[in-house]
């Protein structure tokens, strides 16, 4: 018996929304459900990219470059791993 890798949901749209999306999935010859999660795909993309604009603007006000994030990064994992490597303290 094969293990099920998706869920079922059910969602609700306006009749308009509903009406376009299937016009729209049955025009890219796609069902429902891949139109959907390429949709939520996209919505993800965009999401992090303004994160990621948004946390970069606040950096830079801050005088934080990118080479600071690496170098705080690489530090960072640099002290971690010599955590792990100590002896446990008594």
């Amino acid at each position: 018996m094969a293990v099920r890798t998706t869920t079922n949901i059910s969602i609700t749209l306006p009749p308009e929304m509903l009406e376009s999306a299937q016009k729209l999935a049955k025009a890219e010859n796609r069902t429902m459900s891949e139109l959907v999660r390429e949709a939520l795909r996209s919505y993800e993309r965009q999401r992090r990219a303004e994160l990621i604009d948004r946390a970069r603007k606040r950096a830079g006000a801050r005088g934080v470059t990118e080479a600071d994030v690496v170098r705080i990064v690489r530090e960072f994992r640099k002290e971690n791993r010599m955590r792990k490597n100590e002896p446990p303290k008594a």
